[in-house]
C-alpha cells in the first residue's frame, strides 16, 4: 500500500494492490475515506484501521467481481452510499449515475464528474475530479477497466465503436490528469506498444521507467494523460505507423475505416 503523489487540498490517494494486479484506491482527508472499485474488503479495511479512516462512501466504476466483490462485507462493517453505473447490473447501488450527473462525495470535500465510457461493458463509468483555477496539483481521472496504462481493457461487451468514443472522451481531459486505472497491466501493454509503433522513442522511455518501477514493485500508476497520448497505441490507433503495422501483420486492409484499425488492434492485444 503506498500513497499517491497526488493531493487535491487535503485529500490523498491511497493505492492499495489486491488479488494478482488489481489497484483498488482510497480517497481519504485523514478522517473519512471513500473506497473506488474495492474488490476485496480485506486490504481496504486494513488500510482504513492503518490511517484511522472512517469509510463514508463507495464508488463503483462497472460490475466486475474484481471491482465489486467487496463491497457487500465493507457494507456489512455500517451502511454507506454506494455510487456507481446505473446501466450495468449492481445490485448494491443506492445511488445510480451516468454521463455529465456531478456527485458531492459524502464526507469528503470532493466533487466529481460522471462520464459514460461503455466499451469494457455496457454501462461503464468513469469519475473526473476537476481543480478549480486556485488550486495547485492536478485532475483524477478514475477510470476503472476503460483505459489502462499503456493500454485498454477488453471488449467483453460493447463494441469498437463504443470503446473509441469512450477512449476518445478520455483522451480530451487535461495533459496532467492523473489516471488512476484499475490494473498494473503496464509492461505487458508497452511490450505490445512496442511492437506496433517500434519507433516511438517515448514508449521506448517509459518502458525503460516502468521495468525499473517494478524492479523495485512500486506501482507504474497514476500516470497521466499527456503520457498516454503519446505512447498508448489504443488512443494513436490512427497514427501511420500503428496502421503500417497491422496491415503488414495482415491483419488491417489498406483503406479500412479508422474503427477498423481500433479493432484490429484489440484482437491482435488479445493474443499477443
Amino acid at each position: 500500500m503506498t500513497n499517491s503523489p497526488s493531493k487535491a487540498q487535503d485529500l490523498t490517494v491511497l493505492t492499495i494492490p489486491a488479488f494478482n494486479d488489481n489497484y483498488l484506491w482510497l480517497i481519504h482527508d485523514g478522517v473519512h475515506a471513500v473506497a473506488v472499485d474495492p474488490g476485496d474488503d480485506e486490504p481496504i479495511r486494513e488500510a482504513l484501521a492503518a490511517h484511522k479512516l472512517t469509510l463514508t462512501a463507495i464508488l463503483l466504476t462497472h460490475h466486475h467481481a474484481d471491482h465489486i466483490g467487496g463491497v457487500p462485507r465493507l457494507l456489512a462493517d455500517g451502511p454507506v452510499p454506494v455510487f456507481g453505473p446505473r446501466h450495468d447490473g449492481i445490485d448494491a447501488l443506492t445511488h445510480p449515475l451516468g454521463e455529465g450527473e456531478r456527485i458531492a462525495v459524502p464526507g469528503l470535500d470532493l466533487e466529481l464528474e460522471v462520464l459514460d465510457v461503455p466499451g469494457h461493458t455496457r454501462g461503464h463509468i468513469a469519475y473526473v475530479r476537476r481543480k478549480l483555477d486556485d488550486e495547485h496539483g492536478a485532475d483524477w481521472l478514475f477510470c476503472g477497466d476503460t483505459l489502462f496504462a499503456g493500454g485498454c481493457g477488453r471488449l467483453f461487451e460493447g463494441t469498437p465503436e463504443q470503446m473509441t468514443a469512450s477512449l476518445a472522451k478520455l483522451a480530451a481531459l487535461p495533459d496532467d490528469t492523473l489516471v488512476y486505472c484499475a490494473h498494473e497491466y503496464t509492461i505487458s501493454n508497452l511490450r505490445f506498444a512496442q511492437a506496433v509503433e517500434p519507433d516511438n522513442q517515448a514508449v521506448q522511455l517509459r518502458m525503460r521507467d516502468a521495468s525499473e518501477r517494478r524492479g523495485t514493485r512500486l506501482p507504474t500508476v497514476p500516470s497521466t494523460i499527456g503520457l498516454e497520448r503519446g505512447t498508448n497505441p489504443f488512443l494513436r490507433y490512427t497514427e501511420p505507423g500503428i496502421v503500417d503495422s497491422l496491415v503488414r501483420a495482415g491483419r488491417l486492409a489498406e483503406g479500412a475505416p479508422e474503427v477498423a484499425a481500433f479493432a484490429a488492434l484489440r484482437e491482435w492485444k488479445n493474443v499477443f
